[in-house]
């Protein structure tokens, strides 16, 4: 499946707080899902494994690293989980970093929510603003997901430009 999304990731301190000012809009709630994404060695863009309670997919998406809202290509393939799935995958491309994380995920339409509390990282909130049938412009997207971060009252210096891979390679090599 192909999907294109804008989306911002930012650093938080009380996750509680922005969860609650999102409550008030009345979101679905998904769930809480304990993820591991393991990221594979590529020659360009990203590749990672999902394995969680909620979501388990193989994901492949290229995303230029601003500390802004931005665009995200991505190629998605769900599946029920598999070991012979990862086996295969870091038998063929060898472990570039895993990333373990907490996260609440909420939907209002197609834009979702996620709080996350990331091992050795901290606390996020990432609002994904998501075309999955070409419903939607470049423009659409970014609108939506900026009425978001305005909402929020996320500052600037929050906002993120990595990703929880790069942000851990960045904290181990620091080590």
């Amino acid at each position: 499946m192909n999907i294109k999304n804008f989306e911002f990731k930012a650093s938080v301190d009380n996750i509680e707080k922005y969860e609650n000012l999102l409550l008030k809009l009345n979101p679905r709630f998904q769930g809480t899902d304990h993820q591991t994404d393991t990221y594979f060695n590529t020659g360009k863009g990203r590749l990672k494994l999902r394995e969680g309670n909620i979501e388990n997919s193989l994901v492949d998406y290229n995303r230029e690293n601003l500390q802004d809202s931005k665009k995200s290509e991505v190629i998605l393939y769900r599946h029920a989980p598999s070991d012979s799935l990862k086996s295969i995958l870091v038998h063929q491309f060898g472990i570039l970093v895993v990333v373990k994380k907490i996260r609440k995920i909420y939907f209002i339409g197609n834009v979702k929510f996620h709080f996350d509390e990331v091992e050795n990282l901290g606390s996020f909130i990432e609002v994904e603003a998501i075309d999955d049938q070409n419903k939607f412009s470049d423009e659409d997207l970014k609108e939506q997901c900026d009425y978001y971060y305005r909402y929020f009252g996320i500052q600037k210096e929050q906002l993120q430009k990595l990703s929880y891979s790069d942000m851990l390679l960045n904290f181990e090599n620091k080590e």
